[in-house]
């Protein structure tokens, strides 16, 4: 997909705030046993078309009202991923600035967990 000047600006803004990770960081987060939540923060049409098996689903438009009710814990490691790494780089910014302390968007996104061999749904 080919993305918007001022969008481009706004992610590249971001991703110099945020922690990513790529399909093999996270596959290394699994077999290290790290404790996190996995958020799936694409469209609700997006996420019941398929997502990974277990993932949680906090849309964009929603998370930042209910992420605090969902995980209160701001020390928690949360896992964000959109279709390919744009919009959750926004997120994870977002929940940065709400004191979330370890928000993790996955460079690749949904393109690359479907490749990943990781169970999906």
């Amino acid at each position: 997909m080919q993305h918007n000047p001022g969008f481009l600006k706004l992610v590249n803004d971001a991703r110099a705030r945020v922690r990513e990770t790529d399909i093999e960081g996270y596959k290394q987060m699994l077999a290290g046993g790290e404790k996190h939540a996995l958020i799936d923060v694409r469209e609700d049409s997006e996420f019941a078309a398929g997502h990974v098996k277990g993932a949680e689903h906090l849309g964009k438009g929603i998370i930042e009202r209910d992420i605090e009710s969902c995980h209160p814990d701001k020390s928690e490691t949360l896992v964000l991923y959109c279709g390919g790494g744009f919009r959750s780089v926004l997120v994870a910014d977002n929940l940065r600035q709400m004191g979330y302390e370890n928000a993790v968007s996955l460079d690749g996104g949904w393109r690359a967990l479907k490749d990943s061999g990781l169970p999906l749904e």
